[in-house]
């Protein structure tokens, strides 16, 4: 649902600087080449009754731009997406084009729902989340033996979403082992070495491979 809010002169975006579904958007904001502005939340009680003010839920990523506010970092990208449409981020055609929003569903319900888990103070349960997530990489590492990307050969929204989540693996002390993943590394190469990805990253996230 979009929200009426007062008109900014320039799109901003309200983000945490090391939260993951913020550094998707800042990642499909430096792929379109948008100016705007950014708003670090983390520990800024001004921020945060801001942002208040713009999303009743008070949730990160929150997008402001002119009279339309937009959360859920799902529904960013793809209004950038659209609102933006070069490089398109999606595929073209229909049926395809689910197919890849079905992908990012999966990725987020059966992946990104392991974070919360593996961040547990309960070493159990931060173990057998950490154990799952390895699992789950090494088992799409083949498909990169194939393809460029994760959906195909061009870069999508799959990968930007990909993206954080392979870059915080140190951060989430998870280790994939050599053997079983050679081809994932070059694909992980690839995507961080991209310029708007490079562009995209705060200090505190340079921070976690540094």
């Amino acid at each position: 649902m979009a929200v009426s809010a007062n008109k900014r002169s320039i799109m901003t975006l309200y983000s945490g600087s090391v939260d993951p579904y913020s550094h998707r958007v800042r990642i499909v904001l430096a792929e379109k080449g948008v100016t705007y502005d950014i708003v670090d939340v983390d520990g800024s009680v001004k921020a945060i009754e801001e942002l208040a003010s713009y999303n009743p839920y008070g949730t990160i990523p929150t997008l402001v731009d002119r009279d339309l506010v937009l959360y859920k970092s799902e529904i960013i990208m793809e209004y950038l997406d659209e609102r933006f449409p070069h490089p398109p981020l999606l595929p073209v055609y229909p049926v395809m084009r689910a197919k890849a929003r079905l992908l990012m569903h999966r990725i987020d319900k059966d992946w990104y729902s392991l974070i919360p888990k593996i961040k547990s103070e309960d070493e159990e349960t931060s173990e057998e989340a950490k154990k799952q997530l390895r699992e789950a990489l090494i088992s799409i590492a083949p498909i990169f033996q194939h393809n460029q990307h994760f959906f195909d050969d061009e870069y999508t929204l799959i990968d930007v979403i990909m993206a954080p989540l392979l870059w915080r693996l140190p951060k989430y002390d998870i280790k994939l082992p050599p053997a079983k993943t050679k081809f994932i590394t070059p694909y992980m190469d690839k995507i961080f070495a991209r310029d708007a990805f490079q562009a995209s990253l705060t200090e505190s996230e340079r921070e976690i491979r540094n």
